[in-house]
């Protein structure tokens, strides 16, 4: 039988869903409110389910005639082993109320890796915390920071909530250019990718990420969706870059943790850095970043040339600026 296509009554698609759609994140950010968490919600489970085909999790398809991408409803509510009406009212924004099994068993019917689990909890469930001031810029203790001056030789940052850049080391500095010059509101790593032509340049693989950074953005949203800053950011760069709103539309989501980076730098030439992502456990959703160059490779002994050019290195940094004579 052939499907008809499923009509969406639920809240509006993020960016990009159409052409000149006003979307939760243009809206929040001209109103100074946050993301629409229904909307988030019904666009994520709707990109979830999009993805997966009827032979991906063991059921028949029948035929090619079907108009609906990925699985149906009905097929999901199947899997998930809820009726077809309580699936449809969650994934149109509605999740007052669901339990915590409901959303597993939703989670293992989606085939949702834990970062994308933990993020339908967040929308789902959010928890009622005690709001912040959303205006406070975040702070770096002082131990932190006289932590980063003393790691030698290995470039290191803090990164807080929306990609915020709040401290770094020198070779930090050398490596990703000299922060210090950019105004504090710049110090952010998705401006940086999407808005900054010399970070393309920088990433050897820039698709990569900037897809790891909208992902990143994306969970931040999910666990604070009523931060008018996030959504301004988020506002922002949809309407200067279209790598931007392409990327957000997707719904990915992801957890900084672990990798390998290759940079084109403008005075070493090409690095192969692993990073590491440490989440301070303070309660202050910051995270120490650092990269390291395998023992004895050309790229260890690049950033040993870079540490030794000293202050010269720092002011180059992503800039391409030219190098100190040797």
């Amino acid at each position: 039988m052939e499907d008809k296509p499923e009509s969406v009554t639920g809240p509006a698609a993020g960016p990009a869903s159409a052409p000149g759609a006003e979307t939760g994140a243009e809206t929040g950010a001209e109103t100074g409110g946050g993301l629409d968490r229904r909307a988030e919600l019904s666009e994520f489970l709707r990109t979830r389910r999009a993805r997966l085909k009827p032979e991906d999790v063991g059921l028949p398809d029948f035929g090619r005639h079907r108009r609906v991408p990925g699985l149906r409803r009905e097929e999901l509510a199947q899997l998930a082993g809820v009726s077809v009406a309580y699936y449809t009212r969650l994934e149109q924004g509605n999740g007052r109320n669901v339990s915590a099994e409901v959303l597993d068993a939703i989670a293992r019917a989606l085939r949702l890796s834990d970062a994308e689990h933990a993020h339908l909890t967040h929308l789902a469930k959010p928890k009622q915390n005690k709001k912040k001031p959303a205006a406070r810029t975040e702070q770096v203790r002082p131990a932190l920071a006289q932590l980063l001056d003393s790691i030698d030789g290995v470039p290191a940052y803090i990164a807080g909530r929306r990609s915020d850049i709040l401290a770094w080391n020198r070779m930090a500095a050398a490596v990703f250019g000299d922060w210090s010059e950019l105004p504090v509101q710049e110090r952010n790593w998705a401006r940086l990718v999407f808005l900054k032509a010399e970070y393309r340049e920088l990433f050897v693989e820039w698709d990569q990420k900037a897809s790891d950074m909208v992902a990143y953005l994306r969970m931040d949203a999910g666990c604070h969706p009523d931060d008018p800053r996030l959504s301004a950011l988020v506002g922002e760069l949809s309407v200067k870059s279209e790598e931007f709103r392409r990327l957000w539309a997707a719904h990915d989501v992801k957890e900084k943790s672990y990798g390998v980076k290759n940079i084109r730098h403008p005075l070493v030439g090409e690095l192969t850095l692993n990073f590491e992502s440490f989440r301070l456990s303070d309660g202050t959703e910051q995270s120490l970043i650092t990269y390291h160059a395998e023992p004895g490779s050309p790229s260890a002994e690049a950033l040993r040339l870079l540490a030794s050019w000293g202050a010269d290195a720092t002011k180059a940094g992503a800039t391409g600026r030219s190098a100190p004579s040797v």
